[in-house]
């Protein structure tokens, strides 16, 4: 485990380290993606803001409502000075401040496609600060299985001098093959807003999964807080998920390679649907559609 990063004379903490460059990279993807749909203006920066400060806020405060016995739960001044600094209330809050942002300055544009390719590829780097100062996870016997010092916090493998689940390598190599698959998918998804949505349900999926790896505590159900908190959010993707996809927002990524090269024409509603000429690419993905079903 690396606690601290040198630079010269200039000694960082390596954990805050990852993240601030976490950051520094989601911006600049952000802003590059921006510029490649011709919407580099005011109010999607304004929307980034409020993104910033949101993630600050709901990270900080993450461990707020903790436990369901409020006696047990840090005042609102120790939860910001002693948090946790959950991920997951961090994307929480940066979702709310964007929303927050956009209706205080009246921007009705969607700004999630902007976002998720940002978040992913900002996430993958600032999990590297959590990889080498935190708690790896769950012992294991997998031949990748990791070992780490008696010294860090909140381990007890680590003081068992166990090999255990580098959960957070996980995470890393997630976050950047989702970041690649964002990169693929945006030029096949032209519904506004679709490509956040399918990133969300991605990390929502995986997370709760990789929880089972994590060394977090297990609260109820041998399930932890994590997982209990994206359990209502996993519902409702699902719904959104089976919304999407029956009215056709995802026909061009299930129909691989059959469209390829197609052109399209407006649909009155603003979709993207085949022209004459593509019939058969569209009843193969109606086809597959009524088979799922």
């Amino acid at each position: 485990m690396i606690s601290e990063l040198r630079f010269g004379a200039l000694t960082v903490p390596a954990h805050d380290f990852f993240v601030a460059l976490g950051v520094i990279v989601a911006s600049v993807v952000f802003v590059l993606e921006a510029r490649r749909r011709g919407a580099l203006r005011e109010e999607p920066l304004f929307a980034v803001a409020g993104a910033l400060v949101g993630g600050a806020i709901g990270m900080r405060l993450s461990g707020w409502a903790e436990h369901l016995n409020p006696a047990l739960n840090p005042t609102l001044l120790e939860a910001w000075m002693f948090g946790s600094r959950s991920v997951l209330g961090g994307l929480t809050g940066a979702y709310v401040g964007v929303l927050i942002a956009k209706r205080l300055i009246g921007y009705r544009e969607k700004t999630g496609d902007l976002f998720a390719p940002a978040v992913a590829l900002g996430m993958a780097v600032g999990r590297i600060g959590c990889f080498l100062t935190e708690a790896p996870g769950r012992p294991t016997d997998l031949p990748w299985g990791i070992r780490a010092p008696a010294s860090v916090p909140e381990c007890p493998g680590c003081l068992a001098g166990q090999t255990m689940h580098p959960s957070f390598l996980y995470e890393i190599v997630f976050q950047f093959a989702v970041f690649a698959a964002l990169l693929w998918a945006r030029g096949r998804v032209n519904r506004p807003g679709e490509l956040f949505t399918l990133y969300v349900a991605a990390y929502a999926g995986f997370r709760f999964l990789v929880e089972f790896t994590r060394a977090n505590e297990t609260v109820w159900l041998d399930l932890t807080r994590p997982q209990w908190f994206l359990l209502p959010g996993l519902a409702l993707v699902a719904i959104r998920l089976r919304y999407g996809y029956r009215s056709g927002f995802y026909d061009r990524l299930l129909a691989i390679g059959s469209g390829a090269g197609k052109r399209s024409r407006p649909h009155s509603d603003g979709d993207a649907f085949p022209e004459d000429g593509a019939d058969d690419s569209a009843d193969d993905s109606a086809t597959l559609r009524q088979e799922i079903r």
